[in-house]
């Protein structure tokens, strides 16, 4: 199958909702408008959520522009989010999406109302877990935000891989049910999430790292995730095909934005147009965490 453009838009209804856990909620697509949505079948495959606007009942339809998006003139932009997939069921056209309840927050504000017939829309989407083909074992650590892809990852690790999850929530009671085999093991830790300092990086440095071909994807709060990647890429210098580090929320991420939108317009130039730089990503990461820091982002 050929991957559908990320720019393509869908139309997605809210067909159910399912309290996971406490503090997790479960939140079920459907609808004509998401017939032709193709998934990647890649367990952390992520897209983006374009929400309604305070008072409406849809959100404003993005626009194909290039390889992204757009809106006509005068429309009002709608509140985008990123969000992973926790499953796909193609023969119902149905997109499962897991949303942490946290304080604040347009997204989790919004799944908190969410009922059978509201609408949302939703880009095609694209995988970042890709581990070498003769793996023989992986490392996965996650807090809550990455739980949903490292539960679906671990559902799809196929057998002869050894493999050992360490997922963080903020407490028993957020644990959840995941499906995998006897060469699996997973490890709940307690803390992290917004509550009390994350273990991941801790965790990531201690870790046994088992001897032939193996793979290490690390998913949680930003910050956190800049050091466990300084560790795996510059301490020991492992090949970037090695790993993949992916921070999926900012601790007090509003106040974050806020900061970041008030820099200087020309640093805000520079910093867009490094990844517009064509360089390799990893160097790209490396100097723009780099300025981030030294503005004390």
């Amino acid at each position: 199958m050929t991957p559908t453009l990320p720019n393509r838009i869908f139309r997605a209804e809210v067909v159910e909702t399912h309290r996971v856990t406490p503090a997790m909620l479960r939140v079920t697509f459907g609808g004509p408008g998401l017939k032709d949505f193709l998934s990647t079948g890649t367990g952390d495959e992520y897209l983006r959520l374009f929400l309604p606007n305070e008072g409406a009942t849809e959100p404003s339809f993005p626009i194909p522009k290039g390889d992204y998006w757009g809106y006509p003139e005068g429309v009002k932009e709608s509140p985008v989010r990123t969000y992973t997939v926790r499953s796909t069921d193609p023969e119902r056209g149905r997109v499962c999406i897991d949303f942490v309840l946290h304080q604040g927050g347009v997204a989790a504000s919004w799944a908190r109302r969410a009922k059978p017939g509201d609408v949302v829309a939703v880009n095609a989407p694209v995988a970042l877990y890709d581990p070498p083909p003769d793996m023989a074992w992986q490392l996965i650590l996650a807090d809550a935000a990455g739980l949903p892809a490292a539960a679906r990852l671990l559902e799809q690790t196929p057998p002869g891989v050894r493999t050992r999850a360490v997922l963080e929530v903020s407490s028993a009671a957020e644990r959840q049910s995941i499906s995998y085999h006897d060469e699996v093991e997973i490890i709940w830790v307690y803390g992290g999430n917004g509550r009390r300092p994350s273990c991941l990086e801790d965790i990531l440095r201690s870790a046994e790292r088992p001897s032939g071909p193996g793979y290490i994807w690390v998913a949680g709060e930003a910050k956190t995730m800049r050091g466990a990647r300084r560790f795996l890429r510059h301490e020991l210098k492992l090949p970037c095909t090695a790993y993949k580090i992916v921070g999926y929320w900012t601790a007090h991420g509003e106040e974050w934005m806020a900061r970041y939108e008030a820099l200087p317009e020309q640093t805000l130039a520079e910093l867009t147009a490094m990844w517009e730089s064509g360089r390799d990503e990893e160097e790209i990461e490396d100097e723009y965490t780099t300025r981030l820091e030294s503005l004390g982002l």
